[in-house]
């Protein structure tokens, strides 16, 4: 007798009726054609398989089988396992702006009628649970650049968006750039405000070619979501106009860095009300630092301080993101790059910086190669651990650190960032709070990122030792 089929959803599991007529609705209405219910790879790249309109009952009820030991750091290898679901989730359809033939969808996966454990997007869940049993709401902002560049079809070189290169120290807010690339920028910022990001500036970044836009924090789920979307429509934007958009941390290796910085706050999940505003009475953090931020935004930012390294791992996952962490903080070879772990107010030269515009601890880390969903988690798996255990973060730098001695910064206790991949991964396996937030996932990402390690360095170190060779 043949076996029954295994299925990953639950048995007897459906979309709720209402939502998903309400969907039918929407969809027929925009015209739609086809359907992606998607969930991001250990990247965070968007993975899906391709529906007609026609079949989103059954998409919606999870008939969309996926073999995810077939792609990297997601578990489950080998012709032996069975299949995950991928559920959308329904009140997150997207009718993708420049292409109103398909639909978007963000989802969960499924395994043996459970939440798939090494899906990315549930491990930000279950940190977002344990948050909000303490009666918290974790709230991000991101501010993603990249570049967007032009390529010669005769040559193949690659050029930027505007006509000329700039020739002065540094293109920042250049406002002659920013005009020149206004065939990009506007298509861009205007989706992004249809679909309620609530764009409120953009601009030509330090890079030659390279731009940032600025739009509102949301909670972190939302957040997650939206900036796994910005990336995917970027680069079809780009591509429109035979563009090329890139999020690759460090592409030029005279150029500035690709950051992603990760603005953070905890707001109480009743009022809304910021808990890392100043409390009504000053506390005794407040008192001894002199740093405007409530007792709890101290002890989120010393558990982000303890668990840096690990959180490197996370926030800057490829080889190439450590091309970046160069600390120059001065023209013309400015780079502001985050590599000392410390926090300051408003002091770009340390890993964690206090805004004066803003109730929220950024870090500089985060590049834009993240995925956002795990570095989410660890962000605020470590900031809970800051308050449960009621650290205190050490006193603030503000002064220039990138001017000081490494004996100085000793001194004054300060440590260093992980210089390259391999070393964050070695601080993320020590670090006891990982296999806590990923589980299973812990091991395979470690295994995944020492893969990466291995295949990027060994051929550099090779060409590296046959020009020695050459010289002797």
């Amino acid at each position: 007798m043949n076996a029954l089929p295994t299925f990953a959803v639950p048995e007897g599991f459906a979309p709720d009726p209402d939502k998903l007529a309400v969907t039918e609705k929407k969809l027929e209405a925009e015209g739609v054609e086809f359907l992606l219910s998607t969930f991001v790879d250990v990247h965070g790249i968007p993975k899906a398989k391709v529906n007609p309109v026609s079949s989103l009952a059954k998409m919606a009820a999870g008939s969309e089988l996926f073999t995810v030991g077939a792609m990297e750091g997601m578990g489950l290898v080998g012709p032996q396992e069975d299949e995950c679901a991928a559920v959308p989730d329904l009140d997150t359809l997207i009718i993708c702006p420049w292409d109103k033939r398909f639909a978007y969808f963000f989802g969960d996966l499924y395994y043996h009628g459970e939440f798939y454990q090494n899906d990315s997007r549930q491990i930000l869940k279950r940190q977002l649970d344990r948050a909000k049993a303490m009666g918290l709401t974790f709230n991000l902002g991101v501010e993603p650049e990249f570049y967007v560049l032009h390529e010669d079809p005769e040559t193949g070189r690659l050029g930027t968006l505007h006509q000329h290169r700039f020739e002065g120290l540094c293109p920042a807010y250049d406002v002659n750039l920013s005009m020149d690339s206004i065939d990009f920028l506007s298509p861009m910022t205007r989706y992004l405000n249809k679909l309620g990001y609530g764009v409120f500036s953009f601009d030509q970044e330090g890079g030659h070619g390279q731009y940032e836009f600025d739009f509102d924090y949301a909670d972190a789920l939302t957040m997650a979501d939206r900036l796994v979307f910005l990336r995917l429509m970027a680069k079809h934007v780009a591509k429109s106009m035979g563009c090329i958009a890139s999020f690759m941390p460090k592409p030029f290796h005279d150029d500035f860095r690709s950051g992603c910085h990760f603005n953070m706050s905890l707001a109480d999940t009743k009022t809304g009300e910021n808990r890392f505003a100043p409390e009504p009475k000053s506390n005794p953090l407040a008192e001894k630092y002199r740093v405007g931020m409530s007792e709890m935004a101290y002890h989120f930012t010393a558990g982000l301080l303890k668990h840096a390294g690990a959180l490197t791992a996370l926030s800057s996952p490829t080889y190439n993101s450590y091309q970046g962490f160069i600390a120059q903080g001065d023209m013309p070879d400015v780079s502001w790059a985050p590599v000392l772990v410390a926090y300051g107010q408003n002091n770009r030269s340390a890993m964690l910086r206090l805004p004066l515009n803003r109730y929220c601890v950024e870090n500089r880390v985060p590049d834009m190669s993240v995925n956002p969903y795990l570095a989410a988690a660890y962000h605020l798996a470590a900031g809970l651990d800051g308050i449960e255990q009621r650290l205190a973060p050490g006193k603030p730098l503000n002064e220039n650190l990138y001017g000081k001695t490494r004996r100085a910064l000793k001194e004054d206790g300060v440590q260093f960032l992980p210089g390259t991949l391999l070393h964050a991964i070695e601080a993320f396996e020590e670090d006891e709070l990982a296999g806590e937030v990923l589980g299973e996932m812990k091991d395979i990402y470690i295994r995944q990122k020492t893969m990466e390690w291995e295949n990027a360095f060994f051929p550099i170190a090779e060409e590296a030792r046959k020009k020695r060779l050459t010289f002797i």
